[in-house]
């Protein structure tokens, strides 16, 4: 004989418990969609395409699961109970089961795809029976005012709490954890409340059972986040950040290779870091008559200041970088420290942690040399720091007889975005310089000087001691072989079209 709930129950318990179930369940759904969006970005980039793949295959499995609840014609609380528990363990075991997938196999997407349409379906299955059970209690016309008025404002709850809250603070996988650990709670919760209705000794042992599992995996999630990375990075991992911003890796192999990655993206290796530093930094220097201040945009690590710092002549440094937490990193890890001489202390530098586009936009203070070391433009946030709008302001804070180089990612890999930034700058300043270095982590890369006038690099000026730049190797900087030579007809990066972010994600297929 089925169960239904009793009006007893139902009057005194139904609408507030399943109201607050809606909201949570609200929470848990929104972000499980930003988890397996922020993974599937940090481990392939194209931020865009996975969010919005992502977000796509979420809204159609719900509708899939919204129509199958009408199979569901009695034990409402029982199905509901049954599909928070499944969507519970689902969805906040996602991260580890994706992370571990991309580790040791080829099959992330066919996975990412298969959890997104499991976790999807069964949200899309809980809203129709919540709304159902609530009508037990009212009309429709209240039901469904109840249900969807507080599933979005779970919706809205989730996207602030992720990005400034669970992410930040807690990383993915916790984020993860502790998300189906609430699902989880919800199922417990309409258990207990409507013990009645439901299969009690079944639910509540597998209910309790699932929290268990995930509070579990909670804690444990460090060490089983250490094992991944283990097997994700080449080399031993030595430290791991979350910021608000970015997920910092160092691992360690030997003496001399210590590596910084974010969001999974090699930054720079300490056995060669100094071949991208000295190219960056003394060829362009080279080209100034007046060296006194210097902006850098990014290049928290402090290596580029590093090379700043041989220029008595230099007054000020003053170096802008969103994410203190990596100032942080390079002014207190003695690895980090030692690599960069310390060089973040030096009483000529002034370490500003603020967006570059706002900084740039903001101020009015002029300098002699600008120098953009970014993060290569793999999405739409980072591709408005390599467009004309930028450039522009850019060209705004320069002193006469001022010179703005940039890193300008692989004109080997990214070939057409490699020359979408020299094209860019072009058609912002009188006279551009492409130059490139082969970094042997990295393999061939490029950056692109900037300026009003006809700026020479004085090789002759170079300091002395240097790891790799002398004047036979600077001859040959802007030698570019046939196939790293200028692409034609490409797009100038704007923000309206952001033509930059589509040939670096090209490059990756």
């Amino acid at each position: 004989m089925s169960k239904e709930i009793s009006q007893q129950e139902l009057s005194e318990a139904a609408l507030p418990v399943i109201i607050t179930s809606v909201v949570i369940v609200s929470v848990c759904s929104i972000v499980y969609e930003l988890l397996i969006s922020t993974l599937s970005s940090y481990l392939l980039g194209n931020s865009v395409l996975h969010f919005s793949l992502t977000i796509g295959l979420f809204m159609f499995f719900m509708g899939v699961g919204s129509y199958l609840s009408k199979y569901i014609h009695h034990n409402l609380v029982q199905a509901f109970v049954w599909v928070e528990l499944l969507v519970g363990l689902l969805g906040g075991s996602a991260v580890l089961l994706l992370y571990l997938t991309f580790a040791v196999s080829e099959y992330f997407y066919p996975l990412a795809f298969v959890l997104i349409a499991a976790i999807s379906i069964c949200i899309g299955f809980e809203l129709p029976i919540a709304t159902r059970i609530v009508k037990q209690h009212g009309t429709l016309r209240e039901s469904l005012a109840h249900i969807l008025s507080f599933d979005y404002l779970g919706a809205l709850a989730a996207s602030i709490l992720f990005p400034l809250v669970f992410l930040p603070y807690l990383g993915l996988m916790k984020t993860g954890f502790i998300i189906g650990a609430l699902n989880v709670s919800v199922a417990i919760l309409n258990t207990l409340v409507f013990r009645k209705s439901v299969a009690y000794a079944a639910t509540i042992t597998t209910g309790i059972s699932a929290l268990i599992l995930l509070t579990a995996g909670f804690f444990y999630s460090v060490s089983i986040q250490g094992l991944i990375e283990d097997l994700v990075y080449e080399d031993p991992v030595i430290l791991t950040k979350q910021t608000p911003y970015q997920k910092i890796v160092l691992t360690r192999f030997g003496e001399n290779d210590l590596r910084m990655y974010l969001d999974g993206n090699l930054q720079f290796s300490t056995a060669d870091e100094y071949r991208y530093h000295e190219t960056l930094i003394h060829y362009p220097i080279s080209a100034l008559r007046s060296r006194k201040e210097v902006l850098i945009l990014g290049a928290g690590d402090g290596m580029a200041v590093r090379e700043l710092l041989k220029y008595d002549e230099i007054e000020q440094i003053t170096l802008v970088d969103l994410d203190r937490e990596v100032v942080k990193l390079a002014t207190t890890f003695p690895l980090l420290k030692d690599a960069n001489k310390n060089s973040l202390a030096d009483s000529r530098v002034n370490v500003i942690a603020d967006d570059a586009y706002s900084f740039m936009k903001e101020g009015e203070k002029r300098y002699d040399l600008i120098v953009a070391d970014l993060p290569d433009p793999n999405n739409v946030s980072l591709g408005k720091l390599y467009s004309a709008e930028f450039y522009r302001k850019v060209k705004n804070r320069l002193n006469a007889g001022g010179i703005f180089v940039t890193q300008a990612s692989s004109p080997f890999f990214a070939r057409e975005a490699y020359w979408c930034v020299e094209k860019t700058l072009s058609s912002v300043f009188e006279y551009t310089r492409p130059f490139r270095v082969n970094v042997p982590s990295f393999g061939e890369w490029g950056f692109v000087m900037a300026s009003d006038f006809r700026a020479t690099p004085r090789i002759s000026t170079l300091p002395k001691g240097l790891a790799f730049l002398n004047e036979s190797v600077a001859a040959g900087l802007e030698v570019f072989p046939q196939d790293l030579s200028k692409v034609q007809n490409l797009e100038i990066n704007k923000l309206d079209n952001q033509a930059l972010v589509r040939y670096y994600e090209q490059s990756l297929f």
